[in-house]
């Protein structure tokens, strides 16, 4: 069963939902363009060198279009994969900690159910690959701590710098920092502070091992790049402040308290339960320490993102799953009851929020000729509320049906996307629609880089021209030879005039809801839905 949850809800939807800009139109042009360059050193976008990030996500992305090919599937297939291995070691995570097949199993189930992760696992992004490596990491940890033998620990401590290693080289120094701060206080409380500090060096050799050949490589090709990704990427975006995505030390906390559902009622017993035996149960204590540490130190981070919680979410799991299990087996079934009460709430919530939206809201989700995308969202949130009836009223017997909530809520949301959305923040079908006159187009410029990479994923394209707005493509423009890829607002109409010389000019923008077009010379062709505008200039 727990196969078939995973292919219906990670692996059925993938190609069917269009992709998302400014993040999946990004990471699938990236390593699109890796391929096509066969260059696995250094990143390229747009035809730009861009560092924001090292290497190793590109290369699951690689790999899965290598496998797949050019399509949305394999655009996020990587991100699945590393979400299921991450189950998996969850579940034996689980079995090494209390050897109960059931808790590793609903440990598995919850994981992969929980809306934070499904959300972000079906979504391309870097983080589901830097939560492989992370959890990868302290799963080690917890094995060396438990090993009763100096070859045993060995190995845990060779192999948690080799998940270290390909940590930094997907995300970043984050990947050795969130293993040492969760397992200082741990080593401290245990008395072990010592074996850590004697055995830590292999781990520093054995990261540096695998990491240290595309360190070299990329160093020998790109000199500047770890300038630019240590300070930029890293201290300017945890400390300056005026960093990237800033928000207020609470943030993570409404993200934790939407993204456990459909399992929040085992939220705030798993952490009560916990906290009260961390002391006799060294596990609760290791968990907590894996848990409330990065989320502290996320916290303290001026640059925030909701993605950044996939790291931590583990042992917030593994406390969830040991509280339902413990109380299942108590007989004590009310805090499954009182999860079903919240789901029951949760899809009432949300299907009066679509009937406000669609009905009595000045401004409408959803246009009159869309009322089936928005019957199949009250019919998903209405299957939502039923499964947690059934829970309560037969006193928490189907408790563990809470995932099928989130498997409905997968296979349906790509259908019931209003078509606001859609034209706003999923280019596909406006390029689709427009791909005659983009492929027959010499040039073509865009204000967006999230927009410019649809339509170079799309085209096949990756000569696309920023105008007017760089974007993240900032640094890399600043290279002598890119220099070219971007033209001003003023240089826009002497630049049009010789290059029409050559070839029809298509220009792609991502304009505010009632925003007009910058002034510009006169078109041939100007084609819009909703924020996207094409213009074209004829040859």
């Amino acid at each position: 069963m727990m196969a078939l949850f995973f292919i219906l809800t990670y692996l059925i939807p993938l190609n069917g939902r269009l992709l998302w800009q400014p993040d999946e139109t990004r990471y699938a042009e990236i390593s699109r363009e890796m391929l096509q360059r066969g260059d696995w050193v250094v990143p390229y976008f747009l035809d730009n060198r861009y560092f924001e990030k090292p290497v190793a996500g590109y290369w699951i992305n690689n790999l899965s279009q290598w496998i797949f090919g050019d399509n949305n599937f394999a655009v996020r297939f990587g991100s699945v994969f590393c979400i299921l291995v991450s189950a998996f070691l969850l579940y034996r995570l689980a079995m090494m900690m209390w050897q109960c097949r059931q808790t590793a199993f609903v440990s598995s189930l919850i994981y992969l159910s929980m809306f934070i992760v499904f959300s972000i696992g079906t979504y391309s992004v870097l983080d589901p690959m830097f939560s492989l490596w992370v959890t990868a990491g302290i799963v080690c940890c917890y094995w060396a701590l438990k090993a009763d033998n100096t070859r045993e620990k060995v190995w845990a401590w060779c192999v948690l710098g080799l998940t270290c290693g390909m940590g930094v080289m997907t995300k970043g120094f984050l990947a050795l920092a969130l293993p040492v701060i969760s397992m200082i206080p741990i080593t401290i409380y245990q008395k072990r502070f010592l074996e850590m500090v004697r055995f830590g060096p292999l781990a520093v050799i054995c990261a540096a091992l695998i990491s240290l050949p595309w360190v070299i490589a990329i160093g020998l090709r790109e000199p500047d790049y770890w300038h630019y990704f240590f300070w930029v990427e890293h201290i300017q975006r945890f400390a300056s402040d005026n960093a990237q995505h800033a928000a207020p030390f609470w943030y993570y906390l409404p993200v934790l308290i939407i993204g456990v559902i459909p399992w929040l009622g085992l939220l705030p017993g798993g952490l009560i339960k916990s906290w009260k035996e961390k002391k006799t149960h060294p596990e609760m204590f290791f968990l907590l320490c894996w848990f409330l540490i990065p989320l502290i130190f996320f916290s303290i981070a001026k640059g925030k993102l909701l993605t950044y919680i996939l790291p931590f979410i583990g042992p917030l799991v593994l406390i969830m799953a040991k509280y339902a299990v413990d109380h299942v087996n108590n007989g004590n079934m009310k805090a499954l009851r009182i999860n079903g009460l919240i789901n029951i709430f949760f899809g009432l919530i949300a299907i009066l929020a679509l009937l406000f939206l669609a009905t009595v809201s000045k401004h409408p989700l959803y246009k009159p000729d869309e009322w089936v995308k928005w019957v199949i969202g009250i019919a998903a949130f209405g299957f939502w509320g039923i499964v947690g009836y059934l829970c309560c009223i037969r006193n928490g017997k189907y408790w563990q049906w809470a995932a099928a909530c989130s498997l409905v809520l997968s296979l349906s949301i790509g259908s019931a996307l209003p078509d606001k959305t859609i034209d706003s923040k999923l280019p596909q079908n406006f390029i689709r629609k427009n791909e005659k006159e983009l492929a027959q187009s010499r040039y073509i410029l865009t204000d967006s880089v999230g927009l410019g990479s649809a339509v170079a994923w799309e085209l096949k394209r990756s000569d696309i021209y920023l105008f007017q707005n760089k974007g993240e493509l900032a640094y890399g423009l600043n290279y002598p030879d890119s220099k070219d890829h971007y033209v001003s607002q003023e240089q826009f109409p002497a630049w049009l005039a010789k290059a029409r010389k050559t070839g029809q000019v298509a220009m792609v923008f991502l304009v505010s809801a009632n925003e007009q077009l910058p002034e510009l010379p006169k078109p041939d062709l100007v084609q819009r839905q909703y924020r996207f505008i094409l213009v074209v200039y004829k040859k």
